[in-house]
């Protein structure tokens, strides 16, 4: 394989894609966690073009704006109001340099699953057959919509006839245009001042120029590709979904035989920037979307959704949704927690049950274990956040932080009212509502006192069952102490009676004689 540099990757982005039927614009929908076009750019910058040009037309700025995110090195180029692929690549043409030589590379922006590798094997290819005009063809079983591959007696291509200008004859071949073509610059900018708009789409079709190139005696190679699906490009939603399909099932195979160990893959979905550590187990239903890292040895899911997160060693993420949070080596999370942007875990900690973060930073061996809400605040090495602990931070204006310093505790069913600070080593009892400062070691305790009230509810709820329910309580309780009581006197009945029978009463005292 050549090791050179094409001078320059055009990427054709112009279409509006009527058959997306869509607002969006073809290329800007998504599979794998890139655009179409980002797919193709990334293809492209993978031959390590010295330019690389995106030319765009259909809601132009939406797009344009997208390409300068996907790559901020990419050159815009707007195509006029002349149609067809052959102008496109001719407006290209005319933003790089006179001077320029070598090779130029045409693909499409719509074509996502074509990788970097087959563009350098194409240029090889090109360049090792010395041709003028190289392009990829692949054979379909239905070639419908694509232009066929005509070829000559020496296996070199003669013409490509697009489908609604081939006769019957030609639409029987199977060999079709890719329509990604590596040219000679110099060749390509003579043919493309040649080729006219005299076919039956009225357009100026780049694939005249291999005619073009024919007619001169010139080498045109066709470059033929077994992977059909590097060649085939989206025209509508049905489409977008398949090679979605196809793009994941190729990502999670990229990922098992790089160590990770996928339960189900049928039910795995990972994104193309995702990277994930050998080891590591995916459980069913699970995606990991955007730039998310998983460290080794992990577990992940199931039922997870992870976007843009990182995960360090070992930790155990399940029934889980987060998004731009960081979570610690030897971390558990979930399950059925909720990790929105700015959530950070420490080594050890721990996020419990029906727990949701934003902007928390929870330390080292921390924990968070169930039904709380933790939302901008910082939580110390080792502090446990009782269960129902809320994090009052919004005061219907301002968003306030609070502090929780190392090794404290939260008792359950307590709020903290921020902006607020609670001491490392120090105790809040369960039930609390923290409206000022704690300092290290104090117990803060702001529980009013309880009052029972008798008779409320036969005052206030009566006829209702809640009435009915506490009369029947209150007579069980009677006929109970009742019962109790009439047990205590048979004690006591025995007790006095001695084993032997009743206790001999004493006879009545006798008056003196001298009394009567």
């Amino acid at each position: 394989m050549s090791d050179r540099r094409p001078a320059a990757v055009i990427v054709l982005a112009a279409g509006e894609g009527t058959r997306m039927k869509s607002k969006t614009p073809k290329v800007l929908h998504t599979i794998g966690g890139r655009s179409l076009v980002a797919h193709a750019i990334s293809a492209a910058r993978g031959t390590e073009p010295e330019y690389l040009e995106v030319v765009i037309r259909h809601q132009r700025d939406r797009v344009a704006a997208h390409v300068e995110r996907v790559d901020p090195e990419a050159i815009v180029v707007d195509q006029d109001e002349v149609p067809g692929t052959g102008r496109a690549v001719e407006c290209a043409l005319q933003a790089l340099p006179e001077s320029l030589s070598g090779t130029v590379v045409v693909t499409y922006g719509d074509v996502p699953l074509l990788t970097a590798e087959v563009l350098r094997e194409l240029l090889a290819d090109h360049e090792r057959t010395h041709s003028a005009v190289t392009l990829i063809t692949a054979t379909l079983d239905d070639p419908t919509g694509y232009g066929r591959v005509l070829r000559d007696s020496d296996g070199g291509v003669s013409a490509v006839i697009e489908q609604k200008d081939a006769t019957q004859e030609q639409l029987a071949i199977h060999e079709v245009n890719s329509g990604i073509y590596a040219f000679d610059v110099a060749v390509l900018r003579q043919a493309l001042a040649q080729v006219g708009t005299d076919n039956a789409q009225g357009e100026k079709y780049l694939t005249d120029v291999v005619g073009i190139a024919r007619a001169e005696g010139l080498r045109v190679t066709p470059y033929l590709v077994a992977d059909l699906w590097q060649t085939e490009g989206v025209n509508d939603k049905a489409q977008l979904a398949r090679l979605g399909a196809e793009l994941n099932r190729r990502l999670v195979d990229r990922a098992m035989r790089e160590g990770a160990i996928v339960i189900d893959p049928a039910t795995t979905w990972i994104d193309a920037d995702v990277s994930i550590g050998q080891d590591t187990v995916i459980q069913p239903n699970t995606q990991l979307l955007g730039a998310t890292s998983i460290g080794a040895e992990c577990v992940i899911g199931p039922d997870t959704t992870l976007k843009d997160t990182e995960v360090a060693d070992g930790a155990s993420v399940i029934r889980t949704q987060a998004e731009l949070a960081e979570i610690g080596p030897g971390a558990t999370v979930g399950p059925f927690s909720f990790l929105r942007p700015g959530t950070k875990l420490g080594a050890k900690g721990k996020i419990g049950g029906f727990v949701e973060t934003k902007n928390a930073d929870i330390g080292p061996e921390a924990k968070v274990p169930h039904l709380t809400y933790c939302g901008d605040a910082t939580i110390g090495e080792g502090a446990n956040i009782g269960a129902g602990t809320i994090f009052a931070n919004f005061d219907g204006l301002t968003k306030s932080h609070t502090e929780v310093g190392a090794w404290s505790f939260v008792g359950s069913d307590s709020v903290i009212v921020a902006p607020r600070t609670i001491g490392a080593g120090s105790y809040v009892a369960a039930g609390s509502a923290v409206v000022s400062d704690v300092g290290p070691g104090q117990l803060a305790v702001t529980r009013a006192r309880q009052r029972n009230i008798d008779g409320w509810v036969a005052r206030r709820r009566a006829g209702t069952k809640t009435e009915k329910a506490a009369q029947a309580a209150a007579a069980a309780e009677a006929e109970e102490a009742l019962a109790t009581e009439a047990g205590a006197v048979l004690e006591g009945d025995r007790l006095e009676s001695g084993p032997g029978g009743p206790a001999p009463t004493s006879p009545p005292p006798t008056e003196p004689k001298d009394a009567r």
